[in-house]
């Protein structure tokens, strides 16, 4: 892959995981090109555009510059060992998840269509004018993560690290500065062989501490996620490879693709 037949595509709002992605490209030779509305200019169609941007404006852009973002299957936690998860994690409906009378911590897999986080029970939930009931929905048992950490995964290795959160608060540093760091390689470099061919080649995984032992946190796609006190160089080898031209893509990253819904311009 060449960089000069290429452009790197960032949203209007400007974020420093962006801003250091830009010199991450520049010093490569990749063209960055921060868009200005929700819309594509006319020198970009037809473009091979990568992104870096999070869900909505990626689903607007994806159509129109063709790409490929992948994400993770959305029952992936679900499907994990619970020695990886040091809980129990169901994939439901938003609807069914109504139904439920008891604490829970309730996220949409890959997007924010509503605020994850611990519900005291279904009828705390967004209702039905404001999410689709059939949402897919991530309800897990309640735990406490006492620190946590970022792994961008590239090729089932973990390429680039940070901590950015102690006892639910930020706190960001880089991974060989953390006392912990070699063990939340160590997990992730377990975790991403467990997986095995569930994940696509290029995607996020986030892992902490319990007071049950080390355990997954979430999934995350590449293209939307903040790289924190990561090597910025590594986090921009997966992010091309999560949101690049679709038909670049591996075989075997073609079950991870997003399908994108229509989304209305935005001026």
């Amino acid at each position: 892959m060449t960089s000069a037949d290429r452009v790197l595509v960032l949203a209007p709002r400007s974020t420093d995981t962006d801003r250091a992605l830009v010199g991450a490209a520049h010093r490569r030779g990749l063209p960055a090109r921060r868009l200005h509305t929700w819309r594509v200019p006319e020198d970009l169609v037809g473009a091979r555009a990568h992104l870096y941007a999070g869900p909505l404006f990626a689903d607007a852009m994806a159509r129109e510059l063709d790409l490929g973002l992948l994400e993770a299957p959305e029952d992936w936690p679900a499907e994990l060992p619970c020695e990886l998860t040091r809980r129990e994690i169901t994939a439901t409906t938003l609807a069914h998840a109504w139904t439920l009378r008891r604490p829970m911590f309730v996220k949409p897999p890959n997007d924010k269509s509503f605020a994850a986080r611990v519900y005291r029970d279904g009828t705390e939930l967004p209702g039905s004018d404001a999410a689709d009931p059939d949402t897919v929905v991530l309800v897990s048992e309640t735990i406490a993560f006492l620190t946590e950490f970022r792994l961008f995964c590239l090729d089932g290795t973990v390429r680039a690290a940070s901590r950015y959160a102690v006892g639910g608060d930020l706190g960001v540093a880089p991974i060989d500065e953390c006392a912990q760091g070699a063990d939340a390689l160590a997990f992730g470099a377990d975790v991403l062989a467990a997986a095995g061919s569930r994940l696509p080649s290029a995607i996020v995984v986030d892992v902490g501490t319990t007071d049950r032992g080390w355990a997954v946190v979430e999934a995350n796609a590449a293209w939307a996620s903040g790289a924190y006190a990561s090597d910025i160089d590594a986090v921009l080898d997966v992010v091309l490879r999560a949101g690049g031209p679709r038909g670049e893509h591996k075989e075997r990253d073609t079950s991870f693709l997003r399908h994108a819904p229509v989304v209305r311009h935005r001026a």
